[in-house]
């Protein structure tokens, strides 16, 4: 399940420096003392929204990770070494205008031969791999278990259940449940928003008219003359919406937005939740045989034509590494960085399978840093996934990953992937977890939307509202702890560039304790929405800061 978040379903739903190159060390101060900062209390510019996450706490008072202060004063002109980072996800539009000077490609194979040139596996893996093959939709994990498991559980109770099955129906169990809850919900929601998509289209057409104009602000809105009862009940209606949009969002946008809601759900509906649905016969392997791994191609944009489906995957590279100061839609955090598209992410929950084989080709195939910003509550093989996160670590490559959307404690639910064994021993120190935060410093600045907890969230970086590539040379806002891992992703990115001897468990730790910290308060959201320090949400209780993970990164490489 991919962790991106859309804000209106959320708001309705819920109410250098190589020392070896001889280059000068740094020895510039780290940022400190943020908690004297003041709060900012007028909005973003276009300009500051679109880059917010590369903005400086300090100085712009836009809780970014001081990206342009690290280049301005830190890497200025200074050449660090290509890492690649392999994104496993939707897929990657290698043709973007933003990310085509980017992206990895295999220089030991030979392109359409037909021939596994370099003996890996995979033939013409050229920009990387395909697990997914001509397979777009699927069901959620506990869907899957539902259906295997049900011949053979239905009726049951555990009382006639063997004892050494009683794990197993319990999960099925907890399976059924889990259904049960989120199709009552996805389709009561599906309804809503199709109310609301149409009311707010009569309305907006009604008032449109009157003003004139597509793009009015809820002023105008609440200025106009509203001559009739009916009229008077499209500008209520409207007012009320308004409530529900960001900043310089305008009503177009928002019906956008919503009707993106109701594809959402028809969707789940359709497939994620659907019992009578099969994703995986188009792929044509056995799931449940890590050995069968002669599957897949080398299509990384998918099967459309169109690259509706690989939008989060081409977000995320775009975070990570789009092309900077080439005067196009934006710039990613990371230079030196070539993206390896690895496709293994459906739009539904991924396979362990997949997940475990895509982390081996990523680290056999040279990525020194690997983004995984998807995840989901049921897993039927995780012991695949940890095996392959270990394995990563004895090839000395960072895994970052994201903490997921649903405002859990994961201290107390566990998502995956994870490197843990019964939610508390880490198997492995190459793998952070990144909750997201908001572009509001203070009360709000942990994302409504975000897991959090002391123990198994490492730490926080950007994920509201970011602007990045999506297919077809276009540019958007997504936003979840999909965004911020890979924000975190570039800033290690940057630190293997510039110190490629520094291991990834000290990468790692870098991340975590070179970011800023604060006393302040925060929100969290969830089933029971509560206050607490900033520092008790996150094992660091830090925000991921580029300059001064370079500093600290200096210090260590000594």
């Amino acid at each position: 399940m991919i962790f991106s978040s859309n804000k209106i379903l959320i708001t309705i739903t819920s109410s250098i420096f190589l020392a070896s190159c001889g280059a000068p060390a740094i020895v510039s101060t780290p940022i400190k003392n943020i908690d004297t900062i003041p709060l900012k209390n007028i909005d973003l510019t276009d300009t500051q929204l679109k880059n917010w996450k590369a903005y400086d706490l300090v100085s712009d008072t836009i809780p970014g990770m001081s990206v342009n202060k690290a280049y301005t004063e830190l890497i200025k002109n200074k050449k660090g070494q290509t890492v690649i980072v392999g994104v496993i996800d939707s897929g990657v539009d290698i043709e973007h205008e933003d990310l085509d000077g980017v992206i990895w490609t295999n220089a030991k194979e030979i392109k359409g031969n037909g021939k596994d040139d370099d003996n890996n596996g995979y033939v013409d893996d050229i920009h990387g791999w395909n697990f997914l093959g001509d397979s777009e939709e699927e069901n959620l994990e506990f869907v899957r278990i539902i259906k295997k498991l049900k011949p053979k559980y239905a009726g049951k109770t555990l009382a006639s259940v063997a004892e050494g099955d009683r794990d197993e129906y319990q999960n099925y169990i907890e399976a059924k449940a889990e259904f049960e809850k989120e199709y009552q919900e996805n389709a009561g929601q599906k309804m809503q928003y199709e109310q609301i998509a149409q009311q707010s289209e009569i309305s907006h057409k009604a008032v449109s008219e009157v003003l004139g104009k597509e793009d009015y602000t809820n002023q105008e809105l609440l200025q106009m003359e509203a001559k009739t009862p009916e009229m008077q009940q499209h500008v209520a209606f409207l007012s009320q919406m308004f409530g529900f949009m960001d900043t310089g969002d305008t009503v177009p946008d928002f019906i956008k937005g919503v009707k993106e809601g109701v594809e959402h759900f028809t969707e789940q509906l359709n497939y994620n939740l659907n019992l009578e649905f099969d994703g995986r016969t188009a792929v044509g392997d056995n799931v449940d045989d890590i050995t069968d791994v002669k599957y897949g191609n080398n299509k990384v944009m998918g099967p459309d034509p169109k690259k509706k489906g690989i939008k989060h995957g081409t977000h995320v590279a775009g975070i990570i590494a789009a092309e900077r100061n080439n005067g196009k839609g934006m710039d990613g955090v990371a230079k030196n960085v070539k993206i390896m598209a690895i496709r293994a992410v459906p739009n539904g929950d991924e396979y362990d399978k997949d997940i475990a084989l895509a982390i081996r080709y990523a680290v056999d195939n040279g990525a020194k840093v690997i983004n995984t910003s998807f995840g989901k509550y049921f897993s039927t093989h995780p012991e695949w996934v940890r095996e392959a996160i270990k394995y990563a670590a004895s090839k000395d490559v960072l895994i970052v990953n994201a903490a997921g959307n649903e405002s859990e404690d994961l201290d107390q639910k566990a998502v995956y992937p994870n490197d843990q064994i019964d939610n508390t021993t880490e198997v492995a120190n190459n793998f952070i977890t990144i909750g997201a935060l908001n572009y509001v410093y203070g009360a709000n600045l942990v994302a409504d939307f975000s897991n959090y907890g002391k123990s198994n969230v490492d730490a926080f970086a950007p994920g509201v509202k970011i602007w990045s590539t999506t297919p077809n040379n276009s540019y958007e806002y997504l936003q979840g702890t999909s965004m911020a891992a890979p924000a975190a992703a570039g800033v290690a990115a940057l630190i293997r560039s510039y110190y490629p001897k520094l291991k990834a468990s000290q990468v790692k730790q870098i991340l975590m304790d070179s970011g800023l910290s604060t006393k302040t308060t925060v929100n969290i959201a969830g089933d029971s929405p509560k206050i607490t320090s900033f520092s008790e949400v996150s094992k660091s209780g830090k925000m991921v800061n580029l300059y001064n993970a370079l500093i600290m990164a200096d210090k260590l490489s000594k």
